[in-house]
């Protein structure tokens, strides 16, 4: 009896040890240490909760190498999906279950310069310094024509519609209605832009109703208008990110005069070897850590850490193409739009002082 005993002991302990690999093994791999914690509450808490603040750290996806690679920052719609009316957090929604959403400012990241942090994620040996001093590749004319244009490749990414610190399993962060999605963040960033004299335009047109493809249709929407006005000289393809997993959301956040804004991420490419086509990526460089600097430097924590990495997403259009997500799925729409009156400003004044 006592063998037998023995047996089924070791038995227990081997399907206990079984149980928790597995269960590791279904935990977001971008975890570590104390993040564990984390998502295993975010497993007992679908009847949602608090705005929480926690500390967790994005896993970085390495694109593929070629042109015409696409973030995956959400997943890809089918065309019925992206037609589907925008959220309404109040509405019923019936046996969906409810998940929580945690508050996060992500203050470091990478390699400190002064007052902002840029992840290197290439093998290039960055000087901050140096490329932040240098000049740009293009200067803004004294001119009324349009030298800016703002334009979004996933046009339908959309925001949560308030602040309650949960959404539900029905939640599905695209719609092509555009009083609701990401056109609206762009277009907080042309006003600023024409309040500061600077001559924009804004596109919206629906580039991804179908996924695939969706940087070269917005490729031929830039070099549309990079014909019509041949004094552009700025190209801002406007995003919003998604951080989290099926049972939990991130949204980044920062407070400015006491109103919350969604933190922003600026994107600027590297092309090691010449598959990117994309020769003048330092210009972009330079570019994208004048804006880093400047939002940091009138609006504290605005920004998550300067992704710099390998990848092209249409930066190799001109000297002065640029990336920026604002905010995640679970920011609101007005968090994104305040931070694109913000960024707006700033960059404004960057291209002022630039001419």
């Amino acid at each position: 009896m006592k063998i037998k005993d023995v047996l089924y002991s070791v038995a227990a302990v081997v399907l206990v040890a079984a149980a928790v690999v597995c269960v590791a093994a279904r935990l977001p791999d971008f975890y570590s240490g104390d993040d564990a914690a984390l998502t295993a509450a975010s497993l007992t808490l679908s009847k949602g909760g608090s705005n929480t603040s926690v500390k967790i750290q994005k896993k970085k996806i390495i694109p593929k190498k070629n042109n015409t690679q696409q973030p995956t920052t959400a997943p890809a719609p089918t065309s019925s999906d992206f037609s589907k009316k925008y959220y309404n957090t109040f509405s019923d929604h019936g046996k969906a279950k409810k998940y929580p959403v945690y508050t996060k400012q992500y203050t470091s990241g990478g390699k400190k310069y002064q007052n902002f942090y840029v992840k290197n994620n290439t093998d290039f040996d960055l000087n901050i310094g140096y490329s932040l001093n240098r000049p740009l590749g293009f200067k803004l004319e004294k001119t009324e024509d349009v030298q800016v244009l703002i334009y979004h490749t996933h046009t339908g990414e959309s925001y949560l519609d308030c602040d309650v610190g949960y959404y539900y399993s029905d939640y599905y962060p695209r719609t092509s209605d555009k009083r609701y999605n990401v056109t609206q963040v762009g277009e907080e960033i042309a006003k600023a832009l024409r309040e500061s004299g600077i001559g924009v335009v804004h596109d919206t047109t629906e580039h991804d109703a179908a996924y695939t493809g969706s940087y070269l249709r917005s490729r031929a929407t830039v070099n549309s208008y990079l014909k019509k006005y041949p004094k552009i000289k700025v190209t801002l393809d406007v995003h919003r990110d998604a951080i989290g997993a099926e049972t939990y959301k991130i949204k980044p956040t920062f407070t400015y005069k006491g109103k919350k804004g969604a933190q922003i991420m600026i994107l600027s490419g590297y092309d090691a070897d010449g598959s990117y086509d994309f020769p003048n990526w330092n210009y972009n460089l330079r570019f994208a850590l004048k804006l880093q600097q400047k939002c940091e430097t009138d609006y504290g924590g605005m920004t998550r850490p300067l992704d710099f990495g390998n990848f092209a997403y249409n930066m190799n259009i001109n000297t002065g193409s640029l990336l920026v997500e604002f905010g995640t799925d679970s920011n609101t729409l007005e968090e994104a739009r305040y931070s694109g009156k913000l960024f707006g400003k700033a960059l404004a004044q960057v291209l002022q002082n630039n001419s």
